[in-house]
């Protein structure tokens, strides 16, 4: 795992993350792991911060880092939410640079990247099967499928594809993103769910992996919701139909 850490201007889930590995790796205590039962470690045992940083700077066989990384998602599964945030702190530079790879020339959609990514690696830590062989390489394709769902379509994609691609303005007032959300959801066009969704994470300081959470959802599914509601609103500022007063609608969408 190289040491490619990104130097952020705002807190990401890949950043909170590196911010709660290094509260739980802190003196006097920090969480460390028996790397006895580990062939080609240390036979010591090693706060998980100093076995993050021998991870970076020598090479292991797959035999020894699938032993690892058996070891740590075991630890995660079933020594509770420390170990979790344990065993991400230690893939953290691994998952940042990839998803600095995905998410290059995407700035727009870089935060998207680290929460899928970190999401699809949390998933797979929590869910794959454990049995070799190479169970760091599994973890780690499963935070790059998710990550590259972020940035599968391309930025205008945000917008309809039928949309006219000329220097076309849409019809004033188009007004605060606010006010074109609550218009949109007054229309029957989003639900005001959805619209809420928008600007809690568009506009806002929400995480879609939070707002998830307590939706009971995952985030590529929320994030798929957003999507949609976005180009039936993007769509509708283009035709002039958010212009003019609103006529309010019960046949919101439920998206």
């Amino acid at each position: 795992m190289a040491p490619t850490m990104r130097t952020r201007t705002a807190d990401t889930a890949l950043t909170t993350a590196e911010t709660a590995f290094a509260l739980l790796t802190c003196e006097p205590a920090p969480l460390a792991l028996d790397a006895r039962p580990i062939p080609g470690l240390p036979d010591t045992t090693l706060p998980l911060d100093e076995l993050r940083a021998l991870l970076m700077y020598e090479r292991y066989d797959n035999d020894t880092t699938d032993a690892l990384w058996r070891e740590l998602a075991h630890h995660a599964r079933h020594r509770g939410p420390a170990w979790v945030v344990g065993a991400i702190g230690v893939a953290l530079p691994a998952l940042t640079r990839l998803a600095a790879k995905i998410s290059r020339g995407r700035t727009r959609h870089a935060d998207d990247v680290d929460s899928e990514v970190l999401a699809g690696f949390l998933y797979a830590l929590r869910t794959a099967d454990l049995a070799p062989p190479r169970l760091w390489l599994r973890l780690c394709w499963a935070a790059w499928r998710a990550g590259v769902t972020a940035v599968t379509a391309d930025d205008s994609e945000e917008l309809p594809l039928d949309l006219p691609s000329g220097s076309r303005s849409p019809k004033m007032p188009y007004g605060h993103p606010d006010l074109l959300l609550g218009r949109a959801a007054a229309a029957g066009l989003i639900s005001a769910d959805s619209a809420e969704l928008i600007s809690a994470t568009r506009f806002g300081d929400a995480l879609i992996e939070h707002l998830a959470a307590d939706q009971g959802v995952t985030a590529p599914a929320l994030r798929m919701r957003r999507r949609r509601a976005e180009r039936i609103v993007a769509a509708a500022v283009v035709r002039g139909d958010l212009s003019g007063p609103v006529a309010s609608s019960t046949a919101a969408d439920h998206t």
